[in-house]
């Protein structure tokens, strides 16, 4: 990869700017991609029931603000979410494969995203081996994405990188041509984990990967940055980065999530300022 040519790329591109009149617009939208997310050791039953309810809901006052796209939660997580979230079009994303390390044995990253399938989980999010993968074991890191693609059925699959643990760009591309070729159906940056997490010079890497994935096979593969997105300013950098790399066929939740746990309270400020002129208190928005 030019490292050089990334850097400038997305110098440029951060440079685009929203008319107002575009901008709720864009702000719903930002809404609507997100998985919602809390991996803490202190998720409780009634603390998944609140974010999930806030998921369906986001500004209680405007029923004009859409729901976010899933809620994004541990395996031992799921059944509260499933029963949170009946009945709307929230779906229920679970971590898998031993998150955040993914070092666990293959057969039991494939049962327990198995199992988390059977509980109800929408859509999973597994983690690549990276021990593996830098060491230049790259069947075994495409092995396991596919046996746990099985697993899943029809239940979509997003490989989570950890693209802060991976040394170059040259890496990131190299790792998300293999996902995709071992049947990911989303490529994603991060587990939040570890620093950096998203940035936007992996995104437009891993943006670049599934263009020519998709010239080559004809495949539409999805995207979820997640980790250190926290302002509405910088999610509508990545919408302008996806827009300009990918196009409009990719602008929707369906194939672009932002994994994130700060960013929608910050985008429903701005759409409080939009509608009033006025900026809400951060403390005006529930935290979960």
């Amino acid at each position: 990869m030019d490292e050089v040519g990334v850097l400038e790329r997305v110098a440029a591109l951060s440079t685009r700017s929203i008319k107002r009149e575009s901008k709720r617009a864009a702000l719903d939208l930002i809404v609507a991609m997100i998985d919602l997310t809390t991996l803490e050791g202190k998720d409780t039953a009634g603390k998944i029931a609140q974010m999930s309810a806030k998921a369906i809901r986001p500004d209680p006052l405007d029923s004009s603000v859409p729901s976010v796209a899933a809620v994004c939660i541990y395996p031992n997580m799921v059944k509260y979410a499933v029963q949170a979230t009946e009945g709307t079009d929230v779906r229920v994303v679970s971590v898998a494969t031993y998150f955040p390390s993914g070092l666990a044995d293959i057969d039991l990253k494939v049962e327990e995203a198995r199992r988390v399938v059977a509980e109800g989980a929408d859509e999973v999010d597994m983690v690549i081996d990276r021990g593996a993968f830098l060491s230049g074991d790259y069947f075994k890191v495409f092995d396991e994405i596919r046996r746990v693609k099985e697993a899943c059925g029809d239940v979509h699959l997003k490989v989570i990188l950890e693209t802060g643990e991976l040394a170059t760009l040259d890496d990131v591309r190299r790792a998300s041509m293999l996902a995709m070729g071992a049947g990911a159906d989303f490529i994603k940056t991060s587990t939040g984990k570890i620093q950096p997490a998203a940035t936007l010079p992996v995104a437009l890497v891993m943006l670049e990967a599934i263009r020519d994935f998709h010239d080559a096979t004809g495949v539409m593969v999805g995207m979820k940055p997640a980790g250190g997105i926290r302002t509405s300013k910088d999610a509508i950098k990545y919408l302008v980065v996806l827009n300009e790399t990918l196009g409009e066929r990719w602008m929707t939740p369906d194939w672009f999530r932002f994994g994130a746990s700060t960013l929608l309270n910050d985008v429903l400020m701005q759409i409080r300022w939009l509608e009033t002129g006025r900026y809400a208190s951060p403390d005006y928005f529930t935290q979960g």
